[in-house]
């Protein structure tokens, strides 16, 4: 039985970003896959990397069961909305607080090249937009995604990483949305 475990980024509980991953977890429940969820929002932690990787700061006891959720999965799904061509800040200091050396990768001593500490798995990015994924792409060369996706999901060793665009959704009406919903069900039945 494949394990998902499902990240959302934003920060509002309200928001749209919301019912995708709910919509995701609901058609990889009807696969018969165990879903976890990591609501980042919801955590107790400090998302300041204070030190960089100077000196190690104890990982508050939110960030180690979300760690232990993040080894045990086959497949991760990130939900976030795109901000300033970027990730959510919550979400970003998820990320550095989270993926460390000797977690996720690890260095090679005397050499340019690291272990990727996560081969094995798998993920997708859901990430929506306010403007169309083709601007996104072609203008801002995508950002977020070559953020999330290359540097850092595949820098650890996450492959392949596939990648969802959902938008315009501040244009979008009640139709629109429950196709996207729908699309995003569709994806957590095929549980990628």
């Amino acid at each position: 039985m494949k394990n998902i475990l499902i990240i959302n980024g934003h920060p509002n509980a309200a928001s749209y970003n919301f019912a995708l991953a709910e919509s995701y977890k609901n058609g990889a429940l009807e696969a018969k896959a165990n879903v976890e969820t990591i609501v980042i929002a919801d955590l107790n932690f400090n998302p300041n990397l204070a030190y960089g990787y100077q000196k190690r700061i104890d990982l508050e006891p939110d960030l180690i069961e979300a760690w232990e959720k993040i080894k045990k999965a086959d497949h991760l799904v990130w939900v976030h909305p795109v901000w300033w061509g970027g990730l959510p800040a919550i979400t970003k200091g998820f990320i550095d607080r989270l993926f460390l050396p000797g977690m996720a990768f690890q260095y090679r001593e005397n050499s340019v090249w690291w272990d990727k500490l996560l081969k094995g798995k798998t993920a997708r990015i859901i990430t929506t937009l306010d403007q169309p994924s083709w601007y996104y792409y072609l203008f801002n060369s995508k950002p977020s995604v070559n953020q999330l996706k290359k540097a850092v999901l595949e820098f650890c060793g996450v492959k392949p990483v596939k990648v969802t665009y959902v938008g315009i959704v501040k244009n979008s009406d009640e139709k629109q949305r429950e196709k996207w919903l729908h699309k995003i069900f569709q994806l957590g039945t095929q549980l990628k």
